[in-house]
């Protein structure tokens, strides 16, 4: 992963993110393009499911549910100032 990137799977409930790669192979990769998950694209990590997978996440205006093993493939950058707080 480069510099401030990180696998979408580490990032806490409320943070969004850009996305800058993936470490996957080229079936995952189509797959990801498919959903709309292109790199430069913006997420959102909505919600956890209690043992910590699925994740659900936003694209755009998508709504989507990743395992925990597919978001460990994408690297993200996170945008700090929105995450939630309470």
């Amino acid at each position: 992963m480069k510099d401030s990137s990180q696998p979408l799977s580490r990032l806490p409930v409320g943070t969004r993110a850009r996305i800058a790669s993936y470490l996957s192979n080229d079936a995952a990769f189509r797959r990801f393009r498919e959903m709309g998950m292109l790199p430069g694209s913006e997420i959102r990590i909505v919600r956890l499911a209690p043992l910590g997978d699925p994740i659900e996440i936003t694209v755009g205006a998508s709504l989507l549910s990743l395992r925990r093993e597919q978001a460990e493939m994408i690297a993200v950058i996170p945008e700090q100032e929105s995450v939630t707080r309470p």
